[in-house]
This record gives C-alpha cells, structure tokens and sequence, in this order.
C-alpha cells in the first residue's frame, strides 16, 4: 500500500509538471503570432500628397523712425546772433530758424564789391577807347589795323576780369547767406544744442554737435528686418498690422512700400518699410513696434498637417507608403500656421503620406 501510495504521488507529479509544461508552450506560441512592428497591424491613417495654400504670420520686432530727419549745421564759422526757434517747436520749410554774425564776411564782401566796380570802370574805358577807333577807322589812312585789334583784345581782357569780379563778388555774398539757418522742409525741432552767442561751425571745425535736430513726424517710416527664410513671402502689396507699448489695446496697419532688395551683411535680413500716416502725432519716432507680418504662400508647394511631420534626431521626415511598406522620407519644412505646414524633398503630388508619424513606426516595415 505504501508503494501503491508513492507511486500514485509520483504520477500526480509528473502530471502536474507536463501540463505546465504544456501550458509555458502554448503561452509562446501566442507571443510569435503577435506583428513584430505596429505598422504590421495595418489600419494606418493616410492621405494623399496635393499643392496647397498655406496662410500664416511671424512677429518681427520694428522701429518707427521720421520719415525725414536732418542734423542742421552751420556752413561757415560764426556765432549765433539770435535763435528763434526751441526744442518742440513746429517750423514749415524755408522758415528762419537762427542768425550768426561773422564780421570777417562783411568785410571780404566789401572788398569783392569794391574790386567788381574798379574792373568795371576799367572795362568801360577799354570799350569806349575801342569804339571810338572803330569810328575812326572808317576814314582810310588815320588808324592802323594793329592799334584797332589791340583795343579790341584789350576790352575783351577787361570784361572777362570783370566777369570773374562778378562771380568773385556773388560767392561771398551767397556765404554770407549761409549765416542764416532755415528750415530745409517743415517738421518739428527736436534739438537744440547752442544759445545765442555761442560759437557755430561745420561739423568738426568748432561744433561737434548741430545747431539743431528737425524731424518730419506726420509721416513715419516703420522699419523692420525680414529673414531671408520669409523674404519670398513679402512684396509691395503685402499689409502689415502692429502694436506699441505705449497704446496697449491699440493695432494699427501699413503696408508694405520699399523693398531693400538686399540682405544686410550681419544679420543675413532684407530692411523692408512702410509709410505711416501720423498727422495726430499719437506716434513718435523711436518707438519700438511688434509687427506681425502675414506669410501668403503659394500653390506650387506642398502642404500637410503638422501632425504628418516626424522630427527625429537624425532629421524631419514624412512617412509614405509605397509598395505595401512605410518609407522615411527626408524633408524640409518651410513656413507653418501650427495645424499646417510646407514641405520640400523627393516627393511628388498623389503620394501616399501617414496622416499622424511616430518612431513607432519603422522605417521599411510592411503594412497590410
């Protein structure tokens, strides 16, 4: 009985053993039945590769600058005699802005005055002592040809030195106009760097600084700087909305109307401006814009939901569908709106494209 006992125990062993054998065994081959790769499964979402529209914007910071600004100097050396206009004050072209006195000029004019009456007293002598030779040579025999022609070269003499008195003369007296400063177009002082009495100059001769600063301010220039990688999305049609800090709430719009046509050398951008109309004065030169530039593409590229983008350490990539398998495609991604973004690369209108893109899904890994 002990024996039978043992026996049936070890039977009930060994069973037990083989069925959890059995069981581990069939728990494998369940496992190899399952697909290696996600894309195995099949039921991907795709679309077809078209040519589109892409719409979106980038904010580019700007400048409002005056549309015209000029640092006023004095042409000759002097000194102010009288300033009738200040810091602020409105001005329109032409209109007298300071008097300098400079007695040297008043002195080098008189003297180019007295020499322009001496040459011309000389001339008329010449010319009169000409003409009454003409007048008697026409009698035969009572003057030679030779004393004829040397009073006709001799009056000739004296109206070219009296030419060059006159242009003499009109040179210092157009100086002396330069002791007057006006205004070269209308605008606003913004500067006044001296006072009456003190000692005026050209740049660097007895001024290092203008006499005054006049800006135009109702009209401004807003300048901003477009990367290259936007520059074919901006032409003269293109308008622009901005704000500034100093009117929150407010936006305002320009539009596009001189082209650079260049990309500065440091910051690889092309300067672009637009005319603002600023007749309120709300505005002022200096201020710091945020500009938001719209980006209109183009329907010669191709466009695809963002979420169609794999970005990888090794690079961006699109995943198509070819043949029954998923091929990483490279790619480079142009202007994006956030839900739709441009492409360029080896790709062609009517690709198969995977609609959402993860590393999950392996490059050349067959799909149902």
């Amino acid at each position: 009985m002990i024996q039978l006992s043992r026996s049936i125990k070890f039977s009930l062993v060994a069973g037990a053993l083989a069925i959890a054998v059995s069981s581990c065994g069939s728990h494998k081959e369940g496992e190899e039945k399952k697909p290696a790769d996600a894309a195995a499964q099949g039921g991907l979402k795709t679309f077809k590769l078209s040519k589109g529209t892409l719409t979106s914007s980038v904010e580019i910071p700007g400048e409002l600058v005056a549309f015209q600004q000029v640092d006023l100097y004095a042409k000759v050396n002097g000194f102010i005699k009288k300033m009738y206009a200040d810091v602020g004050s409105n001005v329109t072209e032409g209109q007298l802005l300071a008097v300098m006195e400079a007695p040297e000029l008043q002195a080098q004019l008189a003297g180019a005055e007295s020499k322009l009456n001496a040459q011309k007293a000389l001339y008329l002598a010449s010319k009169a002592t000409y003409d009454r030779l003409l007048r008697t040579s026409q009698t035969p025999g009572t003057v030679s040809q030779n004393d004829l022609d040397v009073a006709d070269a001799r009056q000739k003499s004296d109206l070219a030195q009296l030419e060059a008195s006159k242009a003499a003369y009109r040179e210092v007296a157009d100086t002396r106009n330069y002791l007057e400063i006006r205004a070269p177009f209308s605008g606003i002082i913004t500067a006044r760097n001296v006072s009456a009495g003190a000692y005026a100059g050209p740049s660097g001769k007895g001024s290092e600084m203008p006499i005054f600063t006049l800006q135009e301010q109702k009209k401004l220039r807003l300048v901003i700087s477009i990367p290259d990688a936007y520059i074919n999305y901006t032409n003269n049609t293109t308008e622009v909305s901005f704000t500034v800090k100093s009117l929150p709430g407010e936006k305002f719009k320009a539009k596009v109307v001189r082209l650079a046509g260049a990309l500065d050398n440091k910051l690889r951008s092309q300067r672009t401006e637009m005319d603002i109309v600023n007749t309120d004065k709300r505005l002022l030169p200096g201020m710091i814009a945020n500009v938001t530039v719209p980006l209109q593409g183009t329907n010669t590229t191709y466009v695809v939901p963002s979420s169609a983008l794999l970005r990888s350490t090794e690079g961006d990539y699109v995943i198509k569908v070819d043949s029954n398998k998923t091929i990483w495609v490279p790619i480079t991604i142009g202007s994006n709106n956030g839900d739709k973004a441009e492409i360029y690369g080896p790709i062609q209108e009517n690709d198969v494209l995977v609609t959402t893109a993860t590393e999950e899904i392996r490059n050349n890994a067959p799909v149902k």
